[in-house]
């Protein structure tokens, strides 16, 4: 056969490929913009663009959000079926009851309103303490130390488990209490840890100890015919005896704790004692339940969930984000948030890639009088992500808001204020990943006192922060204005 045959034939092929493709991409593409950077792949690229597509395009939501939801739904039903029983989790009823509280004002009253709506499984609970930890350098000396203390179970999620000392450092402890009887669980993301796999760091723990029980969170396996790779579970969850939980933006990894004279990158974690304990020891078991499919028996046990008392004087309500078949729920919070704000709002996210709607609430927000104010850092770990982000402060600072980069080190940080009384933080970053695709918590809470502290430390990150100006912003070069917006074509799939 020739050459010429060969090449007809690849044409055809090709030609087929990018067809299923592109009319795949133009039916369930809710964006016109995503669907059209695909198009301009699959059809630029032959064979690589419509492969390309297939593992990172078709994000399989509605098909995995069915499963993740009827999961997390039977999930919730064998709790309430155990919560009559008084053997079993009786007092995680009691508990709901005791602190489940009603927001101090109408407007808050009528934010939670509307977050009773989008979260009817995670009420906002009174009695709870909070305390801040900026960095791994606070951060994990109370984990580990929590971990010592362990004499029941050890529940670690995170996104990334690196191969360094920071690393080696949680696990070789992990190993420790499990050889001491204690029950170990670890769910870390595959895709978020795949230097760790790579290198065959984790696989030296497997088999250490038969209560050490290791799992990675995929929706990439190809022998089931899952391609997919975007849809990633960032949470970061540490749960010990059911009494104290960690959760907050740090992964495990050295980048979070002082080396070789290099400073941490600046994020924030944070210690939860109190009801709220709980709602994260859910979340974390439902998560484990999805992908190692262990009984439910062996997860919604009473030793899981022991009586708590009040600790503290904290509202909290947990909010977990992912994909869901019929709304955004990360994404509405968060311009409810916005819509609800009266005075101030203030931004800390290290990824600045907005949908259009909350854009939108920032702008309007800063329209009717609000003090927007956005910080996020100067250098970027993801570079694309960073000059996409700079191509929508004309827009913030066109309405009134202002702009402030953060020298670095690189800051992780994630934090959301709303006038005095009212942060949300957590994992999730303010991109399409975070709101849309990835599985997040956060925390909202409800007080002026944790408010307070949580400002007092993003100050710290303000005043070594440059502000943006509007004229400087208008005259930088052409060149600049040109990468920022090519890299912002990228936003849909950021």
């Amino acid at each position: 056969m020739t050459a010429a045959f060969w090449f007809e034939l690849g044409t055809v092929a090709h030609f087929l490929a990018a067809a299923a493709a592109s009319i795949h991409a133009i039916r369930l593409k809710r964006e016109a913009s995503s669907a059209l950077l695909w198009l301009f792949l699959i059809w630029s690229f032959p064979f690589a663009g419509a492969a390309v597509y297939v593992v990172f395009g078709i994000d399989r939501i509605a098909d995995h959000a069915m499963r993740r939801a009827a999961a997390h739904g039977a999930f919730c039903g064998e709790r309430g079926a155990r919560a009559e029983d008084p053997l079993a989790m009786a007092y995680w009823r009691r508990v709901r009851e005791e602190q489940a509280i009603a927001p101090s004002s109408e407007e808050a009253a009528a934010l939670h309103r509307a977050m009773d709506a989008l979260l009817p499984d995670f009420p906002l609970l009174g009695g709870n303490r909070i305390d801040l930890l900026v960095t791994g350098e606070e951060a994990y000396p109370r984990m580990l130390d929590a971990i010592r203390a362990a004499r029941h179970h050890v529940h670690l999620q995170t996104f990334i488990l690196a191969n360094d000392p920071v690393g080696r450092r949680f696990m070789d402890l992990l190993v420790d209490k499990a050889s001491e009887g204690v029950e170990v669980r670890l769910l870390y993301d595959r895709f978020g840890s795949t230097p760790a796999i790579v290198t065959g760091f984790l696989r030296r723990y497997r088999g250490r100890h038969p209560n050490l029980r290791l799992a990675g969170w995929t929706l990439a396996q190809p022998l089931r015919r899952q391609f997919q790779v975007n849809l990633r579970n960032h949470r970061k969850i540490l749960v010990v005896d059911g009494r104290i939980a960690f959760t907050g933006g740090l992964n495990l990894s050295g980048v979070n704790a002082t080396a070789d004279g290099r400073p941490p990158d600046r994020d924030v974690h944070f210690e939860v004692r109190g009801p709220a304990v709980h709602e994260l020891q859910f979340s974390f078991l439902s998560d484990w339940h999805f992908m190692t499919a262990e009984p439910v028996d062996r997860l919604l046990r009473a030793e899981l969930f022991p009586s708590l008392v009040p600790e503290g004087s904290t509202p909290l309500r947990i909010v977990n984000g992912g994909p869901t078949l019929d709304g955004e729920v990360m994404s509405d919070v968060v311009f409810l948030l916005l819509a609800a704000a009266r005075r101030r709002i203030v931004l800390v996210t290290p990824y600045f890639v907005p949908p259009p709607d909350i854009l939108r609430g920032l702008r309007a927000a800063s329209l009717r009088g609000v003090d927007v104010r956005l910080l996020v850092p100067q250098v970027n770990n993801h570079v694309y992500a960073g000059l996409a982000g700079r191509s929508y402060y004309g827009a913030v600072l066109a309405a009134g808001g202002r702009i402030f980069e953060r020298a670095p080190p690189f800051m992780h940080t994630k934090a959301l204020l709303i006038d005095d009384g009212v942060a949300m933080v957590g994992t999730a970053n303010l991109d399409s990943r975070s709101l849309r695709l990835n599985y997040e918590t956060n925390l909202v809470a409800m007080d002026a006192r944790f408010t307070s502290r949580l400002d007092a430390a993003i100050g710290e990150e303000f005043r070594r922060a440059h502000e943006i100006r509007p004229a400087d912003w208008a005259a930088r070069p052409a060149r600049h204005q040109l990468l920022e917006r090519a890299c912002a074509l990228l936003s849909p799939i950021l």
